[in-house]
């Protein structure tokens, strides 16, 4: 008797022990899902800045090409024998920050990408 009382508080602690797993299971999988929600939010926010730094890198360089083609309008006015040297050094430089902006604004998307 001794013994099949102590078998069946075995199989009763067992039978607690195996339902109690499901419950912390659920738990886990709703933890889960709350870090997986806050990923999805700190990814939203990577590519908000993504966008912010490719947009202010594109505003950046329009006025920079537009300040570089207004002093080469204004030189060649003055000096219009000059046109020739000035309208390629204009073109260079323009390409040169032209490329300096493409990078950053690959550089903002590869943010977003990781993201």
């Amino acid at each position: 008797m001794k013994r099949l009382l102590s078998l069946t508080m075995i199989v009763f602690a067992v039978v607690t022990i195996g339902a109690a797993n499901p419950v912390m299971g659920q738990d886990d999988v709703q933890a889960h899902e709350i870090a997986v929600a806050k990923a999805n939010a700190g990814n939203a926010l990577k590519g908000l800045g993504g966008g912010l730094a490719a947009g202010l890198a594109v505003i950046g360089a329009g006025i920079g090409i537009g300040r570089i083609g207004g002093g080469a309008v204004e030189s060649i006015a003055r000096q219009p024998e000059m046109a020739g040297p000035i309208g390629t050094n204009m073109i260079i430089t323009a390409a040169l920050v032209e490329g300096a902006a493409l990078f950053a604004v690959v550089v903002g998307m590869l943010g977003i990408l990781q993201a």
